[in-house]
């Protein structure tokens, strides 16, 4: 792992959460938590992620694995996995034996959701690629993800939105500017060292 991949992978590991701005603006901002804590027991740099509203913390309207890399033709990536029947694992972000339970073989690499990363100051930036090819569905409805973030040491700041495929109108997600999220815990002490082996 390069300096670069293994300090994104450390400011990842963390819990997140945008109280402050959620409370001073409620109308425009939910009250989010994202979490992201490494799985030792699959390849380096697999980091687990739990996104969920405050108010039900244990019932993730996202999770998904995701894994930063170094692409040779791109390089510094966060690949975005699916993982099957992925309700089986609602609120292993707090329970380690829920965690571990994790394999391979529950991951479908997402295909066109990856983010194409950017060292920005000490911290970084990335969006997902290009091409309107990450689909997801909300409320049965397909749309493409427009997706970008910022990532320091202290936070994060990010913005979702979601596009009807066809007419490319703007469906869901933050109309009022990005979310602005504090970083409340570090988990960067679970990174396994092996992690950081060449």
């Amino acid at each position: 792992m390069n300096a670069s991949l293994a300090r994104l992978t450390k400011q990842l590991s963390a819990s997140f959460n945008n109280q402050k701005q959620a409370f001073e603006n409620p109308p425009l901002y939910g009250h989010i938590l994202v979490r992201f804590r490494p799985l030792p027991q699959l390849k380096a740099g697999s980091l687990l992620l739990e996104q969920a509203y405050a108010v039900a913390p244990k019932e993730p309207y996202r999770i998904r694995v995701l894994r930063p890399n170094i692409c040779n033709q791109r390089g510094l990536v966060i690949n975005n996995y699916g993982i099957q029947d992925n309700q089986r694992f609602w609120g292993a972000i707090e329970d380690n034996s829920k965690r571990a339970q994790i394999s391979e073989a529950d991951l479908k690499l997402l295909e066109g959701c990856t983010y194409l990363v950017s060292e920005n100051g000490k911290g970084f930036q990335g969006e997902v690629e290009p091409g309107c090819k990450c689909i997801v569905k909300r409320q049965g409805i397909e749309s493409y993800l427009v997706s970008s973030f910022e990532l320091s040491d202290s936070g994060m700041t990010t913005i979702d939105r979601g596009h009807d495929p066809k007419t490319h109108e703007h469906l869901w997600g933050s109309i009022a500017g990005p979310f602005q999220f504090d970083k409340t815990v570090d988990y960067s002490s679970e990174i396994p060292p092996e992690w950081h082996s060449p």
